[in-house]
């Protein structure tokens, strides 16, 4: 018996899907519509500025049609992850574009959000009694850091999107949350079994992804009392046992455990298999739930002000001599930067990247090519955005005409913009990776409801 049909239009709002097997999958009466807003797969700027990753067009775009087909199928709509990084501030900006929407298609909605955003205090008493634990690997963490963060946000779990469920809702907008549990929550509450649920909610928490065909991004999952069905609802797209259970690769240190608030999943004794029309059953998940509520923890703090320059290098004797001539300028460059702005190394950092060589792995790198050009990224980064930019303007005129050797004349590089410094403004850095103990699920979680 289903317990529970939940419908996933993509891995992510703003990254597209197919209308037609959006069609499909409202055509087999699905329970809720659930989708994830966000990631930290872009890094930590959207966490530390509070903004969103995604154009707010393209987010606008796609929630309009998910809104209408919500109201067509008179089923929740469920969003987590709000905004990217899922602060307070994202789930209002959310709520703007929602209501924006409601008000041009003459919709009358509920609205339930749930923000996930919390108080540096409250985090560091929560420090202080011992209630913070660290991951692997996990920056310091002290009282002065917890006070330079910008944003911090608790990731919640299918406890608090149940509770949100439980308003009666019409959408809900959630802040920051695991990507399974607004899949995972109503199945749990209907009774379907735990593993299962918890299961079927990693397979489907990049819709299409579990497919041959990942950027259809639809899929509907079935939930119920031993397991789940998962299949993909666009016409060319279909699942197999192979592409459903090499999801648990994905993002997942150990393809068989996955750590949940409350609990974790155990699919090491999980049964997948083949069903007519592209289907694949599965069942045998188990979860295994903790003595403890533990939610994961994520922050981010301002780490200093940064400014690039891009030349191209397009000489063979310096592209094949690329790394040489880096590692000299460098040197030149820092001795340049002592003697006429009187800084030392530790009041900045200085990289260069190889763009066509190693600039993705650095000395990691093995594999040996030989470019027609090279890409010469310089980053400085320091306290002060004024003494980055001081730094770039020192270094321009060495970065179009530094010589490789000391008898040859001035060579001339190309600038691909001018000016060629870029000033990028505050970067940031991850500097929680840590797990909250609660007294309650709803302990670091707030709701508010408001009618549209």
């Amino acid at each position: 018996m289903i317990c529970s049909k939940v419908l996933v239009p993509s891995g992510v709002l703003g990254l597209g899907f197919d209308i037609e097997a959006l069609k499909n999958g409202l055509n087999r009466k699905p329970d809720i519509i659930s989708i994830d807003g966000g990631s930290t797969d872009s890094g930590p700027y959207s966490l530390g500025s509070g903004t969103s990753k995604y154009s707010r067009s393209a987010i606008k775009s796609e929630w309009k049609i998910l809104m209408k087909a919500r109201e067509e199928a008179k089923i929740p709509l469920l969003i987590g992850s709000s905004g990217t990084c899922g602060t307070d501030e994202m789930v209002d900006w959310m709520e703007d574009i929602t209501i924006e929407l409601a008000e041009e298609m003459g919709q009358s909605i509920k609205i339930t959000k749930l923000y996930c955003e919390q108080n540096k205090e409250f985090i560091k008493t929560s420090f202080k009694k011992q209630k913070i634990s660290s991951l692997d690997p996990s920056p310091k963490l002290d009282a002065d850091i917890i006070h330079d963060m910008s944003h911090i946000v608790a990731l919640a779990g299918a406890e608090q999107i149940q509770e949100c469920i439980k308003t009666g809702a019409d959408i809900i907008l959630a802040g920051r949350t695991t990507d399974t549990a607004i899949i995972s929550a109503l199945p749990l509450m209907k009774g379907a079994d735990p593993g299962g649920s918890w299961h079927g909610a990693k397979i489907a928490e990049c819709g299409a992804l579990c497919s041959n065909n990942p950027t259809s991004g639809v899929v509907l999952v079935e939930f119920d009392k031993s397991g789940f069905t998962v299949e993909a609802m666009a016409s060319n797209a279909s699942c197999t046992p192979e592409s459903v259970a090499a999801h648990m690769l994905y993002e997942n240190a150990d393809p068989f455990i996955l750590y949940e608030p409350g609990g974790y999943m155990d699919v090491t004794n999980a049964n997948y298999r083949l069903e007519k029309n592209g289907k694949v059953r599965v069942d045998g998940a188990n979860w295994l739930k903790s003595g403890t509520y533990n939610v994961k923890l994520e922050g981010a703090k301002i780490t200093g002000y940064q400014t690039s320059l891009l030349v191209l290098l397009r000489d063979q004797n310096y592209v094949e001599n690329a790394k040489t001539w880096v590692s000299k300028l460098s040197n030149f460059l820092k001795k340049q930067i002592k003697e006429k702005m009187e800084l030392d190394t530790p009041l900045y950092s200085l990289e260069f990247r190889l763009i066509g060589v190693n600039g993705a792995l650095g000395e990691l790198e093995t594999k040996v090519r030989e470019p027609t050009e090279v890409g010469v990224l310089c980053i400085i980064t320091s306290k002060k955005t004024a003494i980055s930019n001081e730094i770039a303007k020192l270094i321009n005129p060495f970065l179009l005409h530094y010589p490789l050797t000391d008898n040859e004349e001035l060579p001339t590089f190309a600038f691909p913009y001018s000016p060629v410094h870029s000033d990028r403004g505050c970067v940031y850095e991850f500097v929680l990776n840590h797990t909250l103990e609660l007294n309650h699920p709803m302990e670091a979680f707030r709701i508010k409801t408001s009618e549209v």
